[in-house]
């Protein structure tokens, strides 16, 4: 039964402007309560009982919050493991190889919100990783997956300049222990980053990965104006 989540929030929300200046943007308060709160409590929902979040900016802050949380979190901070000099979304998952072990488990972004149900698709316990998507209008904006008509994923590709389909990664993730190699194969991306996506694709390369499709609600806390939205989305779900 899959119970670990690796929850990436060690980036430092510059979308976010003035609210992330000297703290996480995943600590920005909604409605009372952190960002992170609400992921967290989704993601239990789920049953993922194990909670490893990777940290690095203003990691204090993150810490702080697991120590008020009511149940066990454990904070792994990517900054004293790595240094502040590596970037990427590929590093929270190099860096928790060993506590992971080797099980299937489920990654997320910290900085977005996933509905419990989405979350609950993505615990299947066999031998293939599954990579979140959801239908944009805009896919040239985002990572789009490039599939077989089994929705085995092929390739990903960063806003592309060309159309080749309108599936976006909403960067949900079930991993199997495979992950761990092909993050230490990839190279330095043109951004100048390590790239989850980059190990997702040489793992497709094998015919390992295949697609989910989110039917709930989704959105990436990036923007000032996503703390209003997701504060209705919020109190809709309590009535």
């Amino acid at each position: 039964m899959i119970n670990k989540v690796v929850i990436s929030a060690a980036g430092r929300g510059t979308r976010m402007k003035h609210l992330a200046k000297n703290k996480p943007k995943h600590m920005i308060n909604i409605d009372g309560k952190p960002f992170l709160y609400y992921v967290i409590e989704n993601l239990r929902a789920a049953g993922l009982n194990e909670i490893i979040l990777v940290t690095g900016y203003h990691s204090e802050y993150i810490e702080e919050f697991a120590e008020s949380y009511p149940y066990p979190i454990t904070i792994v901070n990517q900054f004293t493991v790595l240094g502040e000099n590596e970037y990427g979304t590929a590093l929270p998952i190099k860096i928790v190889k060993d506590i992971i072990g080797n099980n299937n488990f489920i990654a997320v972004a910290g900085d977005n919100f996933y509905q419990t149900k989405d979350v609950k698709n993505c615990l299947r316990e066999d031998d293939l990783n599954y990579v979140g998507c959801v239908e944009s209008e805009h896919p040239e904006t985002q990572g789009v997956l490039v599939t077989d008509d089994n929705d085995y994923l092929k390739r990903i590709v960063e806003k592309p300049k060309e159309f080749v389909g309108n599936l976006v990664n909403a960067s949900l993730y079930k991993f199997t222990p495979d992950i761990f190699d092909a993050v230490e194969k990839i190279k330095i991306s043109p951004r100048g980053e390590f790239e989850i996506t980059d190990a997702i694709t040489l793992l497709a390369k094998e015919h390992k990965v295949k697609i989910l499709r989110l039917r709930e609600y989704w959105i990436d806390f990036g923007k000032p104006s996503d703390i209003p939205k997701l504060s209705r989305f919020i109190k809709s779900e309590s009535r």
